[in-house]
């Protein structure tokens, strides 16, 4: 995968000005956080998948921590939490987040939040974040992410964030009975200015869009 292999185990921790990323948790609040964003149809339209139900959740959940264990880790499906909401590792969960390593130093990057918490920017902190994790300890080169046409509101989050517009790929995802079209936008690493938010350190080391 060409990553820092000091950065590619371990637990993921990252602390931004309101938010905190970190591994998920098999427990019932964390669970029940997850459908609340999975299987909430208002929330999955743009998700490539159909709404899901709680126990399907639970199993995402404990998919995501095998993924974590795998040596070398290639998939980070993380929880996003509120520094309001107190200690990270207990505070319930708004929202997750996805990158997924590729060859060439390359990953793809996801986010889904909470219905009611969108309108607070946050959306905006957690690509900073992932954009200093992958670009700073992951040693990656090339961020990417794929985005409904009609998601007008990931496409502002992505722009704003440095990435651009490379394309309209058509008929990218088959659901509901018919095709989707995404936009695919990229961020590289001379693009992205390092350090400009401030982001925690993985523990134990010296990581909107359609996919």
């Amino acid at each position: 995968m060409d990553v820092n292999p000091a950065a590619a185990s371990g637990p993921v921790r990252l602390l931004g000005p309101r938010l905190a990323i970190r591994e998920f948790h098999h427990t019932p609040e964390d669970v029940d956080s997850l459908h609340a964003v999975f299987g909430d149809p208002e929330t999955a339209k743009y998700l490539p998948f159909e709404p899901r139900d709680r126990e399907h959740c639970a199993d995402q959940i404990v998919h995501f921590l095998d993924e974590a264990e795998a040596e070398p880790r290639t998939v980070y499906r993380l929880a996003v939490t509120r520094l309001a909401d107190g200690e990270p590792e207990y505070a319930v969960p708004i929202g997750n987040v996805a990158l997924g390593l590729e060859g060439n130093r390359a990953a793809f990057l996801g986010y889904a939040l909470r219905k009611d918490t969108w309108g607070n920017g946050y959306a905006g902190e957690i690509t900073a974040l992932i954009c200093d994790f992958a670009f700073g300890p992951l040693g990656l080169h090339r961020l990417w992410a794929r985005v409904d046409p009609e998601n007008t509101a990931s496409s502002r989050v992505l722009t704003r964030a440095g990435f651009q517009l490379e394309g309209r790929i058509r008929h990218d995802l088959f659901l509901r009975n018919r095709w989707y079209d995404a936009l695919q936008y990229s961020l590289l690493e001379t693009e992205w200015p390092r350090g400009a938010w401030r982001s925690g350190e993985r523990e134990g080391a010296s990581s909107p869009g359609r996919r």
